[in-house]
């Protein structure tokens, strides 16, 4: 019954105001986000890709209300794109947007966002990498894939997210699961109404295998972001039976969750990314995976304790 109460909590600017100052919560939130800073986020990146493991970054940062914030997203993934290609690692490390950093809320939303992620995707293709579009709330679902698909006139392998917990996502998946196109499942991590999207952890569980089985079936490349043991077990057995390679698919888990399992994946041989967050406006990613598992909410309320 939390998860809701946190969701809600994560857009509430009186609560993220104490959370933000309680002196616990940053020592918390660096299990999760890799440092405020660039420079150390690519320290992130090295010690991953140098453990066998391959990245996508987020620079947090959602809702922007106003053009000059969406430009700083903009510019912040511009030279985060930079620092991937003087690394050479830009074979290794992707970039995850959220289009509501880049302005598709305002007016105009549609073309503002569309211009600053194309100058993104430019930049990330020089830098030998790719640009996946995460998904938001139901509200930006049209938008976010008409994005998408202007992207990948030019760019193709620009990669889309898809929430098993919606109902429309299996008919997405079926349009989205032809050739070159890349798509991660998730379960989804925002507060929906029943209007739209299922309520029943065990009937989105159900939703996320049949999307899987459509992805695994498809031309495409299906990225399964999931922390579910079964889940991991079941796309291995549904890529066996579709015959696909290991190359030919991924898992991909966030950062500081299962980290030990991420490096089985690796070891075994499995295409393992990691999803990696940074950046100052870290309040409505944290609150997400405090909702999402209670592992996570109990990991934070025992340090809360410990350190009080």
């Amino acid at each position: 019954m939390l998860g809701p109460v946190l969701l809600a909590a994560a857009r509430s600017d009186n609560i993220r105001r104490v959370v933000s100052a309680a002196p616990v919560t940053r020592p918390v939130v660096d299990r999760f986000i890799a440092g405020e800073r660039l420079d150390q986020a690519m320290e992130t990146v090295r010690s991953l890709t140098g453990r066998g493991l391959e990245v996508t970054l987020d620079h947090l940062g959602e809702d922007v209300t106003d053009r000059i914030e969406a430009l700083r997203a903009r510019d912040a993934y511009l030279a985060l794109a930079e620092a991937l290609r003087e690394a050479g690692l830009g074979v290794r490390a992707e970039m995850s947007v959220k289009l509501s950093a880049f302005g598709q809320s305002l007016p105009d939303g549609d073309d503002i966002a569309y211009e600053g992620v194309l100058r993104v995707a430019e930049a990330a293709a020089e830098a030998g990498t790719t640009v996946t579009l995460d998904m938001e709330d139901h509200t930006t679902v049209d938008s976010t894939l008409a994005i998408l698909a202007k992207l990948r006139e030019r760019f193709p392998a620009t990669g889309a997210v898809l929430q098993s917990y919606l109902y429309r996502t299996e008919d997405d998946c079926r349009a989205l699961a032809g050739e070159g196109s890349r798509v991660r499942l998730v379960k989804g991590a925002y507060k929906e109404p029943a209007s739209v999207a299922l309520q029943d952890k065990h009937e989105v569980d159900r939703a996320y295998v049949r999307c899987l089985r459509i992805l695994m079936a498809g031309e495409g490349y299906p990225m399964i972001g999931s922390h579910d043991p079964r889940m991991v077990a079941i796309a291995q057995e549904l890529a066996r039976r579709a015959g696909r390679k290991p190359d030919e698919y991924e898992f991909q888990m966030l950062y500081g969750i299962r980290t030990a399992e991420q490096e089985r994946l690796a070891g075994a041989g499995h295409r393992m990314r990691v999803y990696v967050p940074y950046g100052t406006d870290w309040y409505g990613y944290f609150m997400r995976r405090l909702a999402e598992r209670p592992a996570n909410l109990a990991f934070f309320l025992r340090s809360l304790a410990t350190r009080g």
